[in-house]
């Protein structure tokens, strides 16, 4: 059955607000996993709902390793999202995707090891596949938007993600490469994977800040250098969201991603822990009665 989109937006370094939302206005969205990063941002751009999260919260407080990314997607999904873009800086691992390209990630390579990566556990154990992690849907929407905003865009990468603060070492970086990712971040995982979980359709568009370290002819990453391009890569991204919005069809058709929680549950009906399905009423009330 079709519907309305209701698009939730992730707005990482360089994106922390949307110019173009109609009636904005902040609400506090309380969820059974912590408080998200900040209070969330309503509003409309024509006749599409959206959310927006400033990931990092509001004046880029909270440092990649401590985001609370399963309260973040919690809330989205609380908040009546259908789909995610995500929006976030990076950096790039090849040549040819210099500082100033945006990138439409379709895959994931996750070296992320103090984050909790999924909304199930004892009590309740599923299992969805991330086979393709992403929306094909709405990443095509997201790289026709990029170009219709005046953006160089690719469409299809692998994203590294690293645990962070600090930035990769060269031999890293070098090592990256032969691994076949073509650029690095710290915040894509695991937000792709709970908002597979929490069935919700994501797409991310990557905004190339830097080179990463492999080039050693090159200068090291430098935050100053970062936060200009981060500037000028978000200017892109506000057109290229609006222009998101203004090419979705006026219905949502249902996406097989709406329903991965049906064949991903394993643990007996008698054996589940009505605690924890207590916090899994809205990622998971579809499909466990809530």
């Amino acid at each position: 059955m079709s519907g309305k989109w209701k698009l939730g937006v992730i707005g990482g370094s360089g994106l922390y607000a949307i110019d173009a939302l109609h009636n904005p206005r902040w609400h506090r969205v309380d969820t059974p996993w912590g408080q998200p990063s900040d209070e969330l941002l309503f509003g409309s751009i024509g006749d599409v709902e959206l959310v927006f999260l400033p990931r990092h919260g509001r004046g880029h407080r909270i440092s990649p390793s401590e985001l609370n990314f399963r309260a973040n997607i919690d809330a989205l999904k609380r908040s009546g999202c259908t789909d995610i873009i995500a929006i976030s800086s990076i950096g790039s691992l090849r040549e040819e995707l210099p500082p100033g390209h945006f990138v439409v990630v379709d895959q994931f390579i996750d070296r992320t090891v103090a984050r909790a990566s999924s909304f199930f556990g004892t009590g309740m154990v599923a299992h969805v596949s991330m086979a393709e992690p992403v929306c094909p849907r709405l990443s095509g929407y997201a790289a026709e938007a990029v170009a219709a905003a005046g953006g160089a865009v690719t469409k299809g990468a692998t994203y590294l993600a690293m645990e962070g603060p600090q930035f990769s070492s060269r031999a890293e970086s070098l090592l990256y490469r032969q691994w076949g990712a073509d650029v690095i971040g710290m915040t894509a995982m695991p937000e792709a994977k709970l908002a597979r979980e929490a069935e919700m359709p994501y797409a991310l568009i990557g905004m190339v800040t830097d080179y990463d370290c492999w080039r050693e002819e090159a200068a090291f990453v430098e935050v100053a250098e970062v936060i200009k391009q981060m500037g000028a890569n978000g200017e892109i991204a506000r057109k290229a969201l609006a222009a998101l919005v203004a090419a979705l069809p006026s219905e949502r058709t249902p996406s097989p991603l709406d329903t991965v929680l049906d064949h991903a549950l394993i643990t007996a009906p008698a054996s589940r822990d009505p605690g924890v399905l207590a916090m899994l009423d809205a990622v998971a009330g579809r499909v466990l009665g809530k």
